[in-house]
């Protein structure tokens, strides 16, 4: 379980293939305190932690992660939104983020706003329903309020201090993103089925 509250941008170190699997090797600072079979969210999407060396560690994405993520476009030197797993007891300054990649959208628009930045992305039909006006969203790892919603698409509004410690500081137009629906709009969704 994590807070969508990402803990620093790490550097991709290389990519390795292995059958239809992708090892991934991060650099970064939180590297010293991990331990393999650590839960830590990239991008939002929660990997264990397999190997850590002494300046980066390995995690690994199988097909069914590469296929439903935004994982398997990851390059060497890109960036990478990380968060380790909560601990009880901890501030839940985000939202409660299952690190369980729903959909992948796409970035339509990105604009400056004298301060601040508005994203616009487009919204896939079959999971409309679980998006809400002013209501939570996870984007890349990052927990965001829904600022503007519209039938085909919609808006968060980001902060300079978030712009600048993630990955939406390099996000453009067409990147793709990886989005997890707050999770007790699903529980909701999933009651209200059992009904019919």
């Amino acid at each position: 379980m994590f807070t969508g509250i990402v803990e620093e941008v790490g550097r991709v170190l290389a990519v390795r293939p292995e059958g239809g699997n992708l090892h991934f090797d991060i650099s970064a600072r939180m590297t010293p305190g991990l331990r393999v079979d650590q839960s830590v969210s990239h991008n939002g999407v929660c990997l264990t932690v397999v190997a850590v060396a002494a300046d980066h560690y390995t995690v690994t994405a199988v097909q069914e992660t590469l296929a439903r993520t935004n994982l398997g476009a990851l390059r060497v030197g890109d960036g990478v939104d990380l968060e380790r797993s909560l601990k009880l007891g901890d501030r839940l300054d985000g939202h409660l983020v299952q690190g369980h990649v729903d959909a992948v959208t796409t970035c339509l628009d990105v604009r400056e706003e004298e301060g601040s930045w508005r994203f616009t992305f487009a919204l896939p039909a079959a999971h409309g329903h679980l998006v809400v006006a002013k209501g939570s969203i996870c984007l890349n790892g990052v927990s965001l309020t829904v600022a503007e919603l519209h039938p085909d698409r919609f808006a968060v509004a980001i902060i300079p201090y978030t712009y600048h410690h993630t990955v939406f500081k390099s996000m453009r137009p067409g990147d793709a993103v990886n989005v997890e629906f707050d999770v007790l709009g699903k529980y909701v969704e999933r009651m209200m089925a059992g009904r019919d």
